[in-house]
C-alpha cells in the first residue's frame, strides 16, 4: 500500500480529500506542523510521498521541505500553497518539489500527482514492455529480411534506442530478451559483412556503404567553407550508443545538422581504421605509398605516428587548396589541459582535427583494473562511465568555450567495440599477432564457422606481411584463445570490450555535423 504523509496546519478541513484517497486504497498519515512531519520521516522508513503545506505557522513549509531534503533526498515532496507569488514557487522548485498544488485542491488533482509520481515508473515500464514487444518482431523480420548496407545501419540504431529505453524503465525482462536479439542481429551482420566486404573493396557491388577511407573527403572536406572554422573530432572506439548518451549534453550548445554512419574498414583497429581514415587510402596503398609511414603488426614501433603526416598528404591530394590546418592528439590529463588552454587558437585555422583517446584507454583500462571491470560491468555502466567522464573533461569544457563562437564542428569516431561473450581457440605460430578479434599470421588453425577468413589479403587491400599470411576476423562476440593456459585467459577476458573484429558495434560508426546555436 502507497504510504502518504501529509502535513498541513489545517488538516481537520481536508477530511473529504483524506477520505478519497484511503477510498482509493492510499495509506495517509496526518500531521498539523513541520517538526512533527520531520519526525515522522526521521522514525518511519515506508512514506511514499510527502504533501507539504507552504505556510504552516512554526516552522514554514520551505523550512521542513529543506530539512527532509538533507536527509531524504530522493524523497518526492509536493508543495501545496495559497501564495501564487514567483518568488515562492522557484524557491521551491529550487529546493527540488516534485510537484505543487494550488489550495483548494481537488480529490481527482490529487490522485493525479500521485499517479505521476508513484505510478509513473510502473506505468512507463508497462508502456516501454509493450512497445518492444510490438517491435520485437518488426526487427526480427527486418534482420531475417536480406537487409542492405543502410537497412543494417535502421537495424542497428533501432536496437541502440531499445537499449537506452529499456535502461531507463529498469525493464530487465525485456532487455535480456533485446540482449538476445541482438546477438541474432550480429549473427546476421557477420554473414552480411562476409557474404559483400570482398566485392567492396573490389568495386564490384553497387551498394557500396561509406568506408574509413572516404571519411574525410565525403563528410569533413566537402562541408568546409570559408566563414567558420570546422574542428573535426575524433573520439577513439566511441560506439553509436555512447555517442546518444553523449548527444543531449552536447546538444544544449550545439545543434545538430547532420548525424550519419559509416562503416570501419577491417580489422576494426585504430592501426587500420584510424590510419585509413587520415590518409584517405586503404592499408595496403597506405605501404606502398607511403612505406615509411606504415608499420605491419609484428614490427616493432608506434602503428600511428604518423596520422598527421598521412592527413597534410591527403588535404594535399584532395583539397588541393592552401588549408590551414592543424593535428592534435589527446592521450593523457597533461595533454587535454594544454588541449583546453589552446582552445581559442584553434578558432585561426580552417580545420583541426583532434584525437581523444580518453574512450579507447577506458576500454583497455577496464580489461586490466579489477574496479573498472565493475564499474564497466556491461554495455549501460560503460555508458554510464562515458556520460561521467565526458561531463568532466577537458575536452568537454573546451567545447563550452568553442560554443561562444561560430563554428563547424563534426565528431566521429574510428570504429567501436564489442563485449565479447563466447571464446574460441587459436593455434599460430610465434608471429602471430596478440589482438583478440583479428589474427594475422602463416599456419593458422582455428574453427571456421567462428571467423572470417582472408587467405589473400591484397583482395581487400590489407598489407601481406608474409607470403603466406592470413587474416581471420572474429564474428560476432567471439574471442581468440590459444591453448596455453585456456582457462586463465578465458575468464581473464570474458566481458571486456574488445574491437577488431566484425559486429555491428564494432563496424557501424556514428558521423555527426553540428554548428554552435
Amino acid at each position: 500500500m502507497i504510504k502518504i504523509l501529509w502535513a498541513d496546519d489545517e488538516i481537520d478541513l481536508l477530511k473529504p480529500q483524506l477520505l478519497f484517497l484511503e477510498k482509493k486504497g492510499y495509506d495517509v498519515i496526518t500531521v498539523t506542523n513541520g517538526h512533527d512531519a520531520l519526525e515522522e520521516c526521521e522514525e518511519r522508513n515506508d512514506i511514499d510521498v510527502v504533501f507539504l503545506d507552504e505556510s504552516m505557522p512554526g516552522l514554514t513549509g520551505l523550512e521542513t521541505l529543506t530539512k527532509i531534503k538533507e536527509n531524504s533526498p530522493s524523497l518526492p515532496v509536493v508543495m501545496i500553497t495559497k501564495n501564487e507569488a514567483e518568488t515562492v514557487m522557484e524557491e521551491a522548485l529550487g529546493s527540488s518539489i516534485t510537484d505543487y498544488l494550488i489550495k483548494p485542491v481537488n480529490p481527482n488533482q490529487i490522485l493525479l500527482t500521485l499517479k505521476k509520481i508513484v505510478d509513473n515508473k510502473r506505468l512507463i515500464k508497462e508502456k516501454t514492455t509493450y512497445d518492444y514487444q510490438v517491435d520485437f518482431r518488426q526487427i526480427s523480420m527486418e534482420i531475417m529480411d536480406n537487409p542492405d548496407v543502410k537497412s543494417w545501419v535502421d537495424i542497428y540504431k533501432k536496437i541502440i534506442n531499445w537499449e537506452l529505453k529499456l535502461d531507463a524503465s529498469s525493464t530487465n525482462e525485456m532487455s535480456d530478451i533485446l540482449s538476445i536479439q541482438k546477438e541474432e542481429a550480429n549473427r546476421g551482420f557477420s554473414k552480411f559483412i562476409e557474404k559483400n566486404y570482398p566485392d567492396w573493396m573490389s568495386k564490384k557491388s553497387d551498394n557500396i556503404p561509406l568506408q574509413s577511407h572516404n571519411l574525410l573527403q565525403e563528410k569533413v572536406f566537402t562541408q568546409m567553407n570559408d566563414d567558420k572554422p570546422t574542428i573535426f573530432l575524433l573520439l577513439d572506439n566511441l560506439r553509436m550508443d555512447q555517442w546518444k548518451i553523449l548527444e543531449p549534453i552536447i546538444t544544449e550548445l550545439y545543434r545538430v545538422v547532420e548525424e550519419d554512419s559509416f562503416y570501419s574498414i577491417l580489422p576494426t583497429t585504430t592501426q587500420y581504421s584510424r590510419n585509413a581514415i587520415f590518409a584517405g587510402m586503404m592499408p595496403s596503398e597506405i605501404e606502398e605509398y607511403y612505406p615509411d609511414w606504415w608499420k605491419n603488426d609484428m614490427e616493432k614501433g608506434g602503428k600511428n605516428m604518423h596520422e598527421a603526416d598521412l592527413l597534410k598528404a591527403q588535404i594535399d591530394r584532395v583539397v588541393r587548396k592552401p588549408l590551414k590546418h592543424d593535428y592534435i592528439k589527446v592521450t593523457n590529463v597533461a595533454k587535454g589541459k594544454q588541449l583546453l588552454d589552446n582552445w581559442h587558437n584553434y578558432l585561426n585555422n580552417d580545420l583541426t582535427v583532434i584525437v581523444y583517446n580518453f574512450i579507447d584507454m577506458l576500454s583497455h583500462a577496464r580489461t586490466e583494473m579489477e574496479v573498472l571491470k565493475e564499474l564497466a560491468g556491461d554495455e549501460a555502466a560503460y555508458r554510464s562511465l562515458t556520460r561521467s567522464w565526458f561531463l568532466h573533461s577537458h575536452l568537454w569544457e573546451m567545447l563550452q568555450r568553442v560554443a561562444e563562437k561560430d563554428v563547424q564542428l563534426i565528431i566521429s569516431t574510428d570504429h567501436g567495440t564489442i563485449r565479447v561473450k563466447t571464446p574460441s581457440k587459436v593455434v599460430g605460430d610465434k608471429d602471430t599477432t596478440t589482438n583478440l578479434r583479428y589474427k594475422v599470421g602463416r599456419n593458422l588453425k582455428y574453427t571456421g564457422k567462428d571467423v572470417l577468413e582472408i587467405k589473400d589479403p591484397k583482395k581487400v587491400l590489407l598489407p601481406t606481411p608474409n607470403i603466406s599470411s592470413t587474416f581471420i576476423f572474429a564474428k560476432e562476440d567471439k574471442y581468440f584463445l590459444y591453448p596455453n593456459n585456456y582457462n586463465h585467459y578465458n575468464a581473464y577476458y570474458k566481458n571486456t570490450f574488445q574491437h577488431g573484429g566484425i559486429s555491428l558495434e564494432e563496424v557501424i560508426c556514428p558521423i555527426i555535423r553540428l554548428e554552435t546555436k
